[in-house]
């Protein structure tokens, strides 16, 4: 019988598996390499596109940041645009008011009795006047009454006092001060109108 001897053989095979097993093992290796390297090429595109947007969205943020302050600029503009116009309005209303305020002062004011001082704030009006006699006084503040532009007058101060004439002679007179107040008869009118209804 002939001696075969198999060892050679199955060095061999056993080698050749090694190497199967070392070259499917390097290859695997390497394909998960490869997986790697593709999956963080992947998320570092991903970020990066996403840090794209973001400085895109910061960019349209700022803009539109500049166009609200703007916006409220404008609005600010336009609320004292507003109140130049009201205060325009005001005047316009007002300043018919000064012309029928003097001439009712001169009509209401009756002889023997003579303003010195006129002062006014916003409808009130303070008179500092030297009058005849009492009775001038009475006369000057139904006037007042009777008047569609001065209405309420109130006598604060009344008292006696001599004064001289450019003659030299003194007589007997009333100091007085009196409270008015200035009405717009057409708006007193209107709030009558509207309390009625």
């Amino acid at each position: 019988m002939a001696k075969i001897n198999l060892l050679p053989w199955r060095e061999e095979l056993k080698k050749q598996r090694q190497k199967e097993f070392l070259s499917s093992l390097g290859l695997g290796m390497m394909l998960a390499a490869a997986a790697m390297l593709y999956v963080h090429m992947h998320i570092s595109g991903q970020i990066e596109e996403q840090l794209g947007r973001n400085k895109f969205l910061t960019a349209e943020i700022k803009k539109l940041d500049s166009k609200i302050k703007e916006i409220s600029d404008l609005d600010a503009k336009k609320e004292s645009m507003i109140a130049r116009m009201e205060v325009i309005q005001t005047l316009q209303v007002s300043r018919p008011q000064v012309v029928h305020l003097f001439e009712e002062i001169a009509l209401t004011v009756p002889e023997g009795v003579y303003l010195e001082n006129i002062k006014q704030s916003s409808s009130n009006i303070a008179v500092d006047g030297v009058a005849q006699a009492n009775s001038k006084v009475s006369e000057y503040m139904r006037n007042v009454d009777a008047s569609e532009w001065l209405q309420q007058p109130d006598l604060k101060v009344i008292t006696a006092n001599k004064k001289a004439n450019k003659k030299g002679h003194s007589h007997r007179v009333q100091d007085f001060k009196l409270q008015l107040r200035q009405v717009n008869p057409t708006q007193s009118k209107t709030t009558a109108k509207s309390q009625k209804s």
